[in-house]
């Protein structure tokens, strides 16, 4: 083995990480392949090789015998003796094979299969790099459209697909996973979460999404330091991509204000998010393990007047003033159904009036702080929970 062909290994490892004694046993592996293509078998065939300096020795171990039938397997005694003198009938000498007397097919087949290896460590390297990325943040930049398969089940035609650079691989944002509206131009740069990835025979296939919870979950991580030191925790959140999202979030430090270090001072830190999603609205509530509280803060910014939860039926009748009934429900029902993926509760909200006319606050014992003129309390409203 040449010390040029050494230093090339060497060279391989460090730019690609491509391990220079994975390299060494190709080669081996290659030898044998071109035994067995020059000589027809390579059962016999033995290789020496030395890690530290690349030298090898190839030989053939054959059998002494007195009439060869076989020259791949055996040999004749006075061939034998030439090799080494203490050869007998019977048994075994090592005969030197020299690599250069390989045909021209051999060599090429010996060649494709230290490529294929190179090609299949790349990946694996590749693989292993991203693997780690994965339900991750990481940014790349638009590549190309690509025209997703005909779905025959689908009357709607698809979007495009985005393929996504990622510097050392590709990665696809297909249009179920882009934001509605959002635009994608050729070499934009983005941050897209890595949803998954998978080693396949034609390389690392990576599927990135901008529309996934988690993004922005991952986003207020990267920005908020006490998330990062595990102060703040992300108990729950909801998305509805490139419009509004729900995320509600909980201080283990009685001295840190959970929703305020999200916002940050100026509100720095939650617009440096609002900005990475193109304007998409975030609102940010105290998590609270008691249900009613926490779903009357789900439904920010609407007042509410009280909330009857169930916790076995996973379901909450809620009252709100009847000013506030349509913030509580939002545009298209948006505020009511985040609120209810947020908190994991079937969410029915009432007017004041629709309650009053329905007698369900004849079923619920109010606190005799509630006024009967229908007037709330300015914090928000009272919070009541029922079994």
């Amino acid at each position: 083995m040449t010390t040029e062909l050494m230093d090339a290994l060497l060279v391989l490892e460090k730019e690609k990480n491509i391990s220079k004694d994975v390299m060494l046993h190709a080669i081996e592996e290659s030898l044998l392949q071109a035994c067995k293509k020059h000589f027809g078998k390579s059962d016999n065939v033995v290789i020496n090789m030395n890690y530290e300096t690349g030298e090898y020795e190839l030989y053939a171990e054959k059998e002494v015998v007195e009439e060869v039938e076989d020259s791949v397997l055996q040999i004749s005694l006075p061939h034998a003796k030439l090799i080494d003198k203490r050869a007998v009938f019977g048994s075994t000498v090592r005969v030197p094979i020299q690599s250069r007397e390989f045909g021209r097919i051999a060599t090429q087949n010996a060649k494709s299969v230290i490529l294929q290896k190179i090609r299949e460590e790349e990946n694996r390297v590749v693989y292993d790099y991203y693997y780690r990325l994965e339900k991750d943040v990481i940014t790349g930049t638009v590549a190309r459209y690509v025209e997703p398969k005909n779905n025959m089940n689908s009357d709607k035609p698809a979007g495009l697909n985005v393929c996504m650079n990622l510097g050392r691989a590709e990665a696809m944002l297909t249009s179920n996973e882009q934001v509605p509206g959002e635009k994608y131009p050729i070499g934009r740069k983005l941050k897209v979460y890595v949803q998954s990835v998978k080693e396949t025979t034609k390389g690392c296939k990576i599927l990135v999404s901008r529309s996934h919870p988690d993004l922005v979950k991952r986003l207020f991580e990267s920005e908020v330091t006490e998330i990062k030191d595990g102060i703040v925790e992300i108990k729950a959140i909801s998305r509805e991509a490139g419009s509004r999202t729900k995320m509600a979030v909980w201080s283990n430090d009685s001295n840190v204000d959970a929703v305020g270090a999200c916002v940050g001072m100026n509100s720095s830190r939650v617009n440096a998010v609002v900005a990475e999603l193109n304007g998409e609205k975030i609102d940010i509530i105290s998590w609270d393990e008691n249900a009613a509280l926490l779903i009357e803060h789900a439904l920010s910014p609407s007042k509410v007047i009280c909330v009857a939860a169930d916790e076995d039926e996973k379901s909450a009748l809620v009252v709100v003033p009847d000013t506030q009934l349509s913030l509580a429900i939002g545009k298209a029902g948006q505020n009511a159904r985040l609120a209810a993926k947020l908190t994991g509760y079937k969410i029915d909200i009432k007017s004041e009036s629709q309650a009053i006319a329905e007698g369900l606050f004849d079923d619920i014992d109010l606190p005799d702080e509630y006024e009967e003129d229908g007037e709330y309390l300015e914090d928000g409203g009272l919070e009541y929970y029922e079994e």
